[in-house]
């Protein structure tokens, strides 16, 4: 009988993170401003973020050490199994070893306690009481309610108003671990009437939520505001997945050709890939490879330019891969691949071509998931589905060109929460949607007054 999954003792649990900015061969542009449109200083950040994560934030020190309060509650449910795709491997008839860092044990369900527990931490060492947040899906959402129970804080969600009403049980989970869930855009904030006063039938988008939450975050006393992905410090404190992933395939002697992720803001796609990309930019064979919805196409379509990461402007100008802060998504059911930028840090390592991207729309991703589910049993986010048309393409590759490549994706979440996405696509209710070039135009026109980045490469 075949390996199917690889444990690693709690105690090769690695207990520092990885920080790319270390290794980069392009350093990333700073962010700006958002009145000055200079760049921007710590301090700036203080009434959004604690000061100790402002300094990870701006950070080139390689290894940063994990506090034993966070290493204390990750292991909860980490290190997380390394598994085979065994099954999927025999239905594709493929000679590719497919391999998947299964997220999805957490207890929310996804990669998003990794940062989560660490926010709330760095938090409550620094005297917060309260913390804001968005949620698309709902995985960040209950992730950091799950976070701030474990640590004693209070936690107000602002969710996308479309995922808000097609999944209730992640407003139940919140509910369960002691969060505050609102639909977005919401009458709690001056942002959020504003919005609703424009179109009452609005759907909201994570871009509209991000406001809400800084708007409340800086309003508030006590309070300081956690963003789930983007942000350098997020990136870094994913890496634990990918950390793990080599210890793990090092355990049987196996290293990938590629690596997989799919990509909204970029952090659970880091988690995994950022350890590899150290190795690639260090001279090792690796393609590693970012999916996202072609629906929301930021890094295959979009510039890359300075943008807002949020609708209302009210956060700094980050240079990234963007469709315009006032982009309003398709209500696909993937809702935490739905953003309209995605992290610097991804941003300038797509520049650097050290990572690929592509983009697949919604009934392929489906397609995926049903395939995976059928024969590997479990049932995943939307999501993880993109990463998992990815690799079913790269498999079938192998299979054309007889080479048996090891393949490495991360499983980011499952989708039991999710199954009103499966229920449209089994009923034939999703349509092949990819975002016309006519209304990237016209999202993108809103950067043409804002400062230019310079497209620096290692090139």
């Amino acid at each position: 009988m075949e390996m199917k999954k690889v444990f690693l003792p709690e105690r090769e649990i690695p207990r520092q993170w990885y920080n790319i900015q270390a290794d980069m061969p392009t350093p990333m542009q700073p962010p700006l401003h958002p009145e000055t449109k200079k760049p921007i200083a710590p301090e700036d950040l203080a009434p959004i973020f604690p000061m100790n994560l402002i300094e990870q934030e701006v950070s080139t020190q390689r290894w940063i050490d994990i506090p034993e309060e966070v290493l204390e509650k990750y292991l909860i449910w980490r290190p997380s199994p390394l598994q085979r795709a065994i099954a999927l491997e025999k239905y594709l008839g493929t000679p590719a070893k497919i391999y998947f860092k299964n997220e999805s044990v957490s207890p929310a369900g996804s990669h998003k306690p990794n940062t989560a527990i660490a926010q709330a931490y760095y938090n409550k060492i620094f005297g917060i009481k309260r913390l804001t947040t968005e949620t698309g899906a709902g995985q960040w959402g209950c992730a950091l309610s799950l976070a701030c129970s474990l640590f004693g804080l209070e936690c107000k969600i602002y969710m996308v108003k479309v995922s808000y009403n097609q999944k209730p049980y992640r407003q139940l989970l919140m509910k369960t671990w002691g969060g505050n869930c609102v639909a977005s855009p919401s009458s709690d904030t001056a942002y959020g009437r504003k919005v609703l006063a424009e179109d009452p039938d609005c759907t909201g988008s994570l871009g509209i939520a991000i406001s809400e939450a800084v708007e409340d975050a800086v309003t508030s006393e006590n309070t300081r505001y956690s963003l789930g992905s983007v942000l350098n410090h997020v990136m870094m404190h994913q890496t634990i997945i990918g950390l793990e992933a080599q210890k793990q395939m090092e355990m049987i002697n196996e290293y990938p050709d590629v690596v997989i992720g799919c990509v909204g803001g970029g952090s659970n796609f880091a988690g995994l890939s950022f350890p590899y990309v150290r190795d690639k930019i260090y001279g090792k064979e690796i393609r590693i490879i970012a999916v996202e919805p072609a629906a929301c196409p930021t890094l295959t379509r979009g510039p890359f330019a300075y943008d807002f990461g949020d609708t209302a402007a009210m956060t700094p100008l980050l240079p990234m891969f963007t469709l315009g802060h006032n982009f309003l998504p398709e209500p696909i059911h993937a809702g935490g691949l739905r953003y309209h930028g995605v992290s610097p840090l991804i941003s300038q390592l797509v520049l650097d071509e050290l990572i690929e991207s592509q983009s697949y729309n919604q009934v392929q991703t489906y397609e995926a998931g049903l395939i995976f589910a059928r024969t590997e049993g479990i049932i995943c986010a939307p999501e993880t589905n993109h990463a998992i048309a990815a690799v079913i393409e790269e498999a079938k590759k192998a299979k054309e060109e007889g080479v048996a490549r090891t393949i490495l994706f991360n499983l980011s979440g499952h989708g039991m929460l999710d199954l009103t996405g499966y229920d449209s696509f089994l009923e034939g209710k999703l349509t092949e949607y990819s975002l016309p070039d006519e209304e990237i135009k016209k999202a993108i026109k809103v950067l043409e007054s804002y400062p230019k980045p310079e497209i620096v490469t290692k090139k």
